[in-house]
C-alpha cells in the first residue's frame, strides 16, 4: 500500500510541476490578467492592455509590473497595437508609460545581454543612442501623470545605461521615494544600479539593502532585498557551504516572515519565490523549497534564472525543482514508514 501512496503523490507532484516546455521567460509567476493582455497585444488589440492599467489604478507595484510586461511586449514583438491605443487616446498616461518602457527595453535589446567587454562599439553606441531617445517619452509619461513614481523607475534602467553618476542617480531615487517609498521593483532596480558590476560596490549594495529591510513595514517584500543583494553580490555563483550559513538561513527565515505577511496577489511576490526556493534547495529544505516553486512554476523570469541563457535557465530550474520533488517525496515516505 505504501508504494501505492508514494506513486500517488509523484503523480500529483507532476500533474502540478510543469514540463520544461511550457515555462516561459516573460513573467516571474503566473497573472492571468497580464498574460491575457499581453496575448491580445500580440495579435494588435490594444483593448485588454488598456482595461489592464485601468484597473490597476494607483497600485504602483501593479502598474510598474504591467507596463515593463507591456513595454516588452511592444519593443520584442512589435508595437501596432500601441501605435493604434496612442492614435485612439493620445493622452491617455497609460498608453505613454508602456510606450517609455517600449523604448527602454528596446535599447536593453539593442544592447544584447553579453558582458561589456564582449560587446562591441557599435552596439554599445547604438545603445546608448536609444537610451537618450527614450528620454523624451519618460518625461511625457511623467508629465501625464505625476503622482505616478513608474517613470521614474524605468529610468534606473537608463541611469545604468548612461552611467549617471551618483548623484544623478540619487536625485532620481528621491522622486520615487517621495511618491512609493517602499515601492519593491524600484528598490529591486536600484540594487543593481548600486551594484559592483554597475555603478556602486558589494559594500553599497549590501547597505543599501540592508537599510531597505530595515525600514521596511511587513509585507513589502523588502526584507528579501539582502538576500538578493547577497546572491547579485556572489556573482551570480554563490560558495555552496556560503548557503548554509546561519547569515544566510537567517536571511531566507526572514524572507519567508515577510513573504507570509504579504497580500497573496502582490505582483512581486513570485519574484521573490524563486530566489528563496533556490537557496531554500541548496539548505536541502526540500519541502519548503517545493511550496515555492508550486506557485510559480511555468515561469523563468526571475533570479536566479533570468542570468541564464535559453535553454540552460529552464534545464537548470527544472532540475532544482525535480530534485526539490523528489527528496521532499522521499522524505514523506522515509516518515511514513518510520
Amino acid at each position: 500500500m505504501s508504494f501505492l501512496v508514494f506513486v500517488a503523490v509523484v503523480c500529483l507532484f507532476w500533474f502540478f510541476l510543469l514540463p520544461l516546455k511550457w515555462q516561459t521567460r516573460r513573467l516571474a509567476g503566473p497573472d492571468p490578467a497580464l498574460q491575457k493582455a499581453a496575448a491580445a497585444a500580440r495579435r494588435q488589440k490594444w483593448e485588454p492592455a488598456a482595461l489592464l492599467l485601468a484597473d490597476a489604478g494607483e497600485d504602483w507595484e501593479r502598474r510598474a509590473l504591467y507596463s515593463d510586461v507591456l513595454g516588452r511586449v511592444a519593443a520584442l514583438d512589435g508595437d501596432g497595437w500601441l501605435l493604434a491605443w496612442e492614435a485612439a487616446r493620445p493622452y491617455d498616461p497609460d498608453a505613454a508609460v508602456v510606450r517609455a518602457r517600449a523604448r527602454i527595453a528596446y535599447a536593453w535589446k539593442l544592447r544584447g545581454a553579453m558582458r561589456a567587454t564582449a560587446t562591441s562599439r557599435a552596439r554599445f553606441a547604438r545603445f546608448h543612442q536609444a537610451l537618450w531617445e527614450s528620454r523624451d517619452d519618460l518625461v511625457r509619461a511623467a508629465g501625464l501623470n505625476p503622482a505616478d513614481p513608474t517613470p521614474h523607475v524605468a529610468e534606473i534602467w537608463m541611469a545604468m545605461g548612461l552611467s549617471y553618476p551618483n548623484r544623478d542617480m540619487h536625485l532620481v531615487w528621491r522622486e520615487i521615494t517621495e511618491r512609493a517609498p517602499y515601492h519593491f521593483d524600484a528598490h529591486l532596480s536600484a540594487l543593481q544600479y548600486w551594484c559592483a558590476k554597475w555603478h556602486g560596490s558589494k559594500q553599497i549594495a549590501h547597505d543599501f539593502a540592508e537599510k531597505a529591510a530595515r525600514n521596511a513595514p511587513a509585507g513589502s517584500l523588502l526584507v528579501a532585498l539582502p538576500l538578493i543583494a547577497w546572491f547579485e553580490n556572489s556573482d551570480m555563483a554563490p560558495p555552496a557551504a556560503s548557503f548554509t550559513s546561519p547569515r544566510v538561513r537567517a536571511m531566507v527565515d526572514a524572507a519567508l516572515v515577510d513573504m507570509a505577511a504579504a497580500p497573496d496577489d502582490h505582483p512581486r511576490l513570485p519574484y521573490v519565490r524563486h530566489l528563496v526556493g533556490y537557496v531554500l534547495v541548496h539548505q536541502g529544505r526540500y519541502r519548503e523549497a517545493v511550496a515555492q516553486f508550486r506557485h510559480v512554476d511555468g515561469c523563468l523570469n526571475a533570479l536566479p534564472w533570468r542570468y541564464l541563457p535559453s535553454p540552460l535557465d529552464a534545464l537548470r530550474y527544472r532540475a532544482l525543482r525535480t530534485r526539490a520533488a523528489r527528496r521532499s517525496l522521499l522524505e514523506k515516505r522515509e516518515k511514513r514508514e518510520s
